[in-house]
């Protein structure tokens, strides 16, 4: 039977502030991922689809209950562990792009393999680029000096250039105009018919209609997943 990339199971997330009732973001999901799927966290603010997506790409640890990448089970893990995790199995994309201002595009996109052991940083950079197809001529530009549509080729080539097993998007389209948002959107689709397991999460029924499963949240729950026909 075909494993699935990522296994959750019955997570919960409990924010706690001292002096204050802790309040509970996610209460018992349960989730599988297969590989080359095109998944759309959708909800409402509030609903736990970006705290889901933080658990699942190990950005954040489980109050309870556990997730299991690539057959390792990775919710425990030390920060050391998570580290080389989030730097060889995933690859992060956010609706503010994220790049450093005072760094060129090319620069950004090599920072990721600042923790690996390969050489010539420029060419992975480079082919990165290439394939979320970023205008060679601005490969030295600053972030201040391109569209918003090209910082966020940037920042999705930068999420690339580890060639991480799975990809995640929180809002990919949120700071950019309708032609920009569906050209990034568009970006996403061919990445995933070439094998790359791609997780969006928004609110936008537009970029969710990009996906072949949809996975509606509310209140950190699971209230329906369906396929995109």
């Amino acid at each position: 039977m075909k494993q699935p990339l990522i296994q959750a199971q019955e997570l919960t997330r409990v924010y706690q502030k001292e002096g204050t009732r802790g309040v509970e973001a996610l209460k018992g999901v349960s989730i599988e991922i297969y590989r080359g799927q095109f998944v759309a966290l959708v909800g409402a603010s509030g609903s736990g689809k970006s705290t889901l997506m933080n658990l699942l790409g190990c950005l954040d640890r489980p109050t309870s209950g556990s997730v299991v990448l690539d057959g390792k089970e990775v919710s425990r893990l030390d920060e050391d562990a998570l580290a080389h995790v989030r730097s060889h199995k995933v690859g992060f994309v956010f609706q503010s792009f994220n790049l450093l201002p005072r760094t060129s595009a090319l620069e950004n996109v090599e920072l990721p393999l600042l923790y690996t052991d390969r050489s010539d940083l420029a060419r992975w950079a480079r082919e990165a680029l290439e394939i979320v197809g970023f205008p060679s001529d601005r490969f030295d530009h600053h972030p201040g000096e391109l569209s918003g549509g090209q910082q966020q080729r940037v920042a999705i080539a930068r999420a690339l250039v580890n060639d991480p097993e799975i990809l995640f998007a929180d809002e990919p389209t949120g700071n950019l105009d309708s032609a920009s948002s569906e050209e990034i959107m568009a970006l996403f689709t061919q990445l995933n018919r070439l094998g790359r397991t791609v997780v969006v999460v928004t609110h936008d029924p537009e970029v969710a209609g990009h996906a072949d499963r949809i996975i509606t949240m509310q209140d950190g729950r699971i209230v329906s997943d369906e396929a995109n026909s």
